[in-house]
């Protein structure tokens, strides 16, 4: 059975789609090697022929650890198409990869590569007009919801009370997606940055006490039930080397 998958008035065509890659590693030389393959071929390949926002990670807590994970953000299904295919065609990067593959030990443990398509209300990622010396706290959230009916009433309340709230004690997520193509279907998944862990602690305490929250989660809840029924949170840092810091 075909899904419900557009939640506002855009076509899925014309929606922004993020690709979400994690590499899920062991111990031993998989985490150097990974990094080198993608500062020096991955990240220089997509950068000739794509200037929409790549953010790359590694986990700081996380289900699975350790971890990279990218994110990397297109207007459309055929964006991501024809540079994934030109990324492929690029001869360094080819050969950064078989020397990845390559090597006695495997690159990876698994993966696993999830499409998002983008909210009618995210915002646009936009990189950094001059490099941060310090790398940010990426939390990526996935709530759950038992059903699209849900899962609309979900995208509802971030679009309208909640994300005010969330900006108004500091929490100010850069992208909200659904998932169009992964696990754990319907969810709504979504990144916030921040400074470091101190200011992460600070904004969430301060959105948990919030009076207009409060009074927010129990209209919904009484209105639609219970529209989130699992969470999932993974905290990241920026590597040194992402576009997005």
């Amino acid at each position: 059975m075909l899904a419900p998958y557009g939640f506002g008035a855009a076509a899925t065509e014309s929606r922004r789609i993020f690709v979400l890659e994690q590499y899920y590693l062991k111990n031993g030389t998989q985490a150097g090697r990974i990094h080198e393959h993608f500062s020096r071929a991955a990240i220089p390949a997509l950068n000739k022929v794509h200037s929409g926002p790549k953010i790359f990670l590694e986990s700081l807590v996380a289900p699975h650890m350790p971890q990279v994970a990218a994110i990397i953000g297109f207007q459309s299904l055929e964006e991501m198409w024809n540079v994934h295919t030109k990324v492929l065609a690029d001869p360094e990067f080819l050969k950064s990869f078989e020397n990845w593959e390559n090597h006695p030990e495997q690159p990876y443990e698994h993966a696993s590569i999830v499409l998002l398509e983008a909210a009618d209300y995210c915002p646009e990622i936009k990189q950094d007009s001059t490099p941060r010396e310090k790398p940010r706290i990426f939390e990526l959230r996935t709530y759950h919801s038992p059903t699209w009916r849900q899962l609309r009433a979900l995208h509802e309340r971030f679009a309208g009370p909640e994300i005010k709230i969330f900006h108004r004690v500091g929490v100010n997520p850069i992208l909200y997606s659904s998932t169009l193509f992964g696990p754990n279907m319907p969810n709504l998944t979504y990144v916030i940055p921040f400074e470091n862990l101190t200011a992460r602690e600070k904004a969430w305490d301060a959105f948990g006490a919030d009076p207009e929250w409060i009074k927010v989660r129990k209209e919904s809840i009484d209105k639609h039930g219970q529209i989130s029924s699992v969470s999932q949170v993974s905290l990241y840092r920026s590597t040194p080397y992402s576009p997005i810091r």
